[in-house]
């Protein structure tokens, strides 16, 4: 198969449309990207690899870690997990606390903010070094050693935590976070923000 005509032609549809959204102001550092970066890369079972655009270039994975947190940690406490975050949409923002006030501090799931942050306390439990071990486990699963944290990104996001450390405050208010609430959060900033490198 031709996977580099492939990821050419859907360049070139991608590009017919015009660019939608707002690049995020909640985190200054993230404002700084330009919406016009673009870029596919496929890597094949095989190890051959593809890319268009700019699939050269590091970037911040955002919210896309949440699934990975989530693996890890179904690893260590498999269907006991869902004690403490369901698995149903949410319905409402990502980072709502009239929603997670509602569900009495059990989140609808883990891939909104405060799912999240309960996934990060259970990591942080579950963890020797979790900044260090997680890393270790993103490495591992994507066979890239270069993938690392973006301290920018994530020294960002800590200046700007105060939803997000309203929603942690909470899930504590209701018992369903077990470590130091700035301990989880650190945590949460630096696993949130990876970068990824495809050289």
């Amino acid at each position: 198969m031709d996977y580099a005509s492939i990821l050419r032609e859907i360049q070139e549809e991608s590009n017919a449309f015009p660019i939608k959204g707002n690049v995020t102001t909640t985190i200054p550092e993230l404002a700084k990207v330009s919406p016009n970066k673009f870029g596919i890369h496929l890597t094949t079972i095989d190890g051959d690899d593809f890319g268009v655009g700019d699939s050269d270039e590091k970037f911040s994975i955002q919210s896309i870690s949440k699934a990975l947190t989530v693996a890890l940690a179904f690893s260590f406490w498999d269907e006991r997990i869902w004690e403490r975050v369901g698995v149903e949409p949410s319905g409402t923002a990502f980072n709502s606390l009239i929603q997670l006030e509602h569900e009495k501090g059990i989140p609808r799931n883990p891939f909104i903010n405060a799912g999240a942050i309960v996934i990060a306390d259970i990591l942080v439990s579950c963890l020797k070094n979790p900044k260090e071990d997680f890393l270790a486990f993103i490495r591992l699963i994507s066979g890239s050693p270069a993938i690392d944290y973006n301290l920018d990104v994530a020294q960002s996001e800590k200046d700007t935590r105060f939803r997000n450390a309203a929603l942690a405050n909470f899930l504590k208010s209701f018992g369903n976070i077990e470590n130091d609430v700035d301990t989880v959060l650190v945590f949460l900033f630096s696993s949130m923000f990876h970068r990824n490198d495809l050289q």
